[in-house]
């Protein structure tokens, strides 16, 4: 039997974010707008999961594709100053690295400017049999927004997880307004967790109301469908425990990176084995920390930081 050496792995979309400090309002055209500060910083639902996993304490890879530029050289700096295993980064020598530009406006939802660069040709075939077994693990971050990430490539990686004995975790970017349930639904069966938004589960299932939603998707095979819902907490619904939370409440600056912190916290709790209840606990104030300051992963919260605020914060969970 395979030891494993990687507590997750982080597969997915990898994004060099730069990102303002809120402004007043969006400039007309012709305008130019100041802001307090802008930065360069760690972006993408595989690399964030994977920062916030190592502010934890815990060991994880990133693996994806990147351009051969300034921006992706950028991202292997931070992620292994951040002590993430860099191993499996491969560089793209046709496209850039993939950007997004983060336009924070005071009590306003951010606006995204995305360019897909390398993103665009991650497929999953660079998850193999080998890597998946080193891993307790296996995350994949951004489906439907990186376009060669077939919904059977996603179902084959996993098959290979499941027979490893990996569990299997799910995250997906609806790029577009649209119909998604049949990129999604055959794919649910081999997830062990699916973590989407609400807004996000809409376009998944044509549905608005997220406990018909989390319905819908635990009906098509999903083992455990969490569906974020901001200010309005979490719908949990797995085959023995179906619950809802409240949201923390915290003093909101930039919500980029929010969900990508609870993919983290949730997995934390997985990781020492806790209910399903802590592991949501976990996620919930993970993602509540990360909203605290401008960038997807400035503010999480450490691994002491999250027990104590735990400890200081309990959750409420609510049945359906």
């Amino acid at each position: 039997m395979t030891t494993s050496t990687i507590d997750v792995l982080c597969a997915g979309i990898i994004v060099s974010d730069h990102v303002c400090e809120p402004i007043t309002h969006m400039p007309r055209a012709g305008e130019l707008i100041l802001t307090p500060s802008t930065q360069l910083s760690v972006g993408g639902c595989a690399s964030n999961v994977a920062v916030d996993l190592t502010r934890l304490d815990r060991k994880a890879a990133v693996l994806g594709r990147i351009g051969s530029d300034i921006f992706g050289q950028h991202l292997k700096d931070e992620l292994a100053r951040q002590q993430v295993i860099c191993d499996y980064l491969y560089e793209s020598t046709t496209v850039q690295t993939s950007t997004t530009l983060i336009v924070n406006v005071k009590g306003e939802d951010r606006r995204f400017i995305h360019s897909v660069g390398a993103n665009g040709e991650f497929d999953g075939t660079e998850i193999t049999r080998e890597l998946i077994s080193q891993a307790k693990i296996l995350c994949i971050g951004g489906y439907l927004l990186a376009s060669s990430l077939s919904q059977q490539n996603v179902i084959n990686v996993f098959k290979l997880a499941k027979e490893a004995g990996v569990t299997t975790v799910l995250d997906v970017v609806t790029p577009q307004q649209r119909d998604y349930w049949n990129d999604i639904k055959d794919v649910l069966p081999w997830t062990d967790y699916f973590m989407p938004n609400d807004d996000e589960a809409e376009l998944l299932t044509g549905l608005s109301d997220p406990v018909e939603q989390a319905r819908k998707m635990h009906d098509a095979g999903v083992g455990t469908i969490l569906i974020t819902c901001g200010d309005e907490g979490t719908v949990v619904m797995s085959k023995d425990d179906r619950f809802r939370t409240r949201c923390y409440p915290v003093d909101f600056v930039d919500g980029t990176g929010s969900g990508d912190a609870f993919v983290a916290g949730f997995m934390h709790g997985l990781l020492d084995h806790k209910s399903l209840r802590d592991c949501v606990t976990c996620g919930s104030a993970m993602g509540a920390s990360a909203v605290r300051a401008v960038g997807a992963t400035t503010s999480v919260f450490t691994a002491d930081e999250l027990a104590d605020f735990i400890d200081r914060h309990p959750l409420e969970a609510t049945p359906l």
